[in-house]
Parts: structure tokens; C-alpha cells; sequence
């Protein structure tokens, strides 16, 4: 069997079976909940490697459950639901989901996305460093490196990047950024963003008016390339 574990947290018991089949089938240990509450006990007892999480559950909204999982749980979650407004996916990612697919769904795509968020939640959790072309950050000494010169960063500047870097390649909005660094009463407060941002592209952008490394998405967040 695969070592990983997947926690399902769906109402529906059709679902919840052909989600069993799927996964059990593909070598993956199963184990289920019918509602957010037994969901999060389950996570908290079982530490799962993944969940797969529905947002429309019948005794709290799955967007709630995301964010009492995502105080503790570091592992990635996959949000499966008929929901499939901007604003709902939008709502997801905020509050940490790892990825989102909506119902129904083709079986292939669900196992490639569960794959992908799998090996990068290993890669995370075994790399001792992050290279990026001229960049390197050492996660174990909390150093960062330049063109192998050493650069000076504030410990806000820092957790900044390495939540950046540790999520290469994805869109982080604003707001998941602000809460993770600044906490929830600061989700509002983008110009933070603004302003940190900016110090870290002058610090380690080759060109800050033409970054490489630090990427705007206009409207909705930053990426880390």
C-alpha cells in the first residue's frame, strides 16, 4: 500500500465510495468523514497525508473547516465541491487550500492533482535548501544568499520569501499572504505587501523594475519563479 493517507470529508456516501474505489485502487489508504466536525477529528487523531475536503457539509461550511484544519495542518488539501464561483474558489485559496477542482470531476485529473500536491508537500518538508537561478535560501541556518553573497533580511522579510519559495510557481493571494505573516487582523493591510515586497525585489531581484523572481498578479496575489 502507499504510504500516504487521505482523509475524505464529504456528506454525500456516493461520493465518499467512489472516492474510496479511486484512491484504494491507486494504493492509497482511505479514511472518512460524513461532516466537518468528525472531519476534523479524524485529521487531528490521524495526521493524514491529504485531504480532500467538500465545502457544502451539513453542519458547518467546508470554508470554515479549511480554517480551523489550516491553524495546525500543514499538509495539502484539495477542495472537491459543486461550488464553482470565483468567489468561492477565491475563498478556498485564501484560507490555504492547495488546489480546487469542482464536480464532477474526471478521475485522471483528481489522481494527477493529488500527486502533484503530495510530492510537493515532500519536497518542502526534506529540502534543507531552496535555489533559485542566482538564489539560495538556506532553511536550516535562515540564510540567504545573492550570487553566493550573503544578504541581510529583516525576519519578516524572510518569512515572506520562504512562504513564497516554499509554494514556487503558485499564485499566493494577498490575503493568504497577509494572514500567514501578519496574521488575520491584517488581511486588509495590503500595502504591507506592497512595501515588503518592494525590499525584497531590491534586495534580490537583479533588476527590481524587471523582476524575475518575484512575479505581480495583477489584482489577485504574488508568485515566486
Amino acid at each position: 500500500m502507499n504510504k500516504s493517507e487521505i482523509l475524505i470529508i464529504d456528506d454525500e456516501p456516493q461520493i465518499r465510495k467512489l472516492l474510496k474505489i479511486i484512491l484504494e485502487s491507486n494504493d492509497y489508504k482511505v479514511i472518512q468523514a460524513a461532516d466537518g466536525m468528525e472531519g476534523l477529528h479524524l485529521a487531528a487523531n490521524h495526521s493524514p497525508g491529504l485531504i480532500i475536503l467538500d465545502l457544502g457539509l451539513p453542519d458547518r461550511s467546508g470554508h470554515e473547516i479549511l480554517q480551523d484544519l489550516r491553524n495546525w495542518y500543514e499538509k495539502p488539501v484539495i477542495i472537491l465541491s459543486v461550488l464553482d464561483s470565483e468567489e468561492d474558489i477565491v475563498k478556498a485559496l485564501d484560507n490555504g487550500a492547495t488546489d480546487y477542482l469542482t464536480k464532477p470531476f474526471r478521475t485522471g485529473e483528481l489522481l494527477a492533482r493529488i500527486r502533484s500536491s503530495l510530492r510537493l508537500n515532500q519536497n518542502v518538508e526534506l529540502q534543507q535548501k531552496i535555489c533559485a537561478d542566482d538564489l539560495e535560501i538556506d532553511l536550516t541556518t535562515r540564510n540567504v544568499y545573492k550570487e553566493r553573497e550573503m544578504v541581510k533580511l529583516t525576519s519578516t522579510e524572510y518569512n515572506l520569501l520562504t512562504l513564497l519559495a516554499k509554494n514556487q510557481g503558485r499564485v499566493l493571494t494577498h490575503q493568504y499572504l497577509l494572514k500567514s505573516i501578519w496574521g488575520p487582523g491584517a488581511q486588509t493591510e495590503t500595502q504591507y505587501l506592497r512595501v515588503f515586497i518592494a525590499q525584497l525585489r531590491k534586495k534580490l531581484e537583479k533588476n527590481p523594475n524587471l523582476p524575475k523572481h518575484f512575479i505581480t498578479e495583477s489584482g489577485v496575489g504574488y508568485r515566486f519563479l
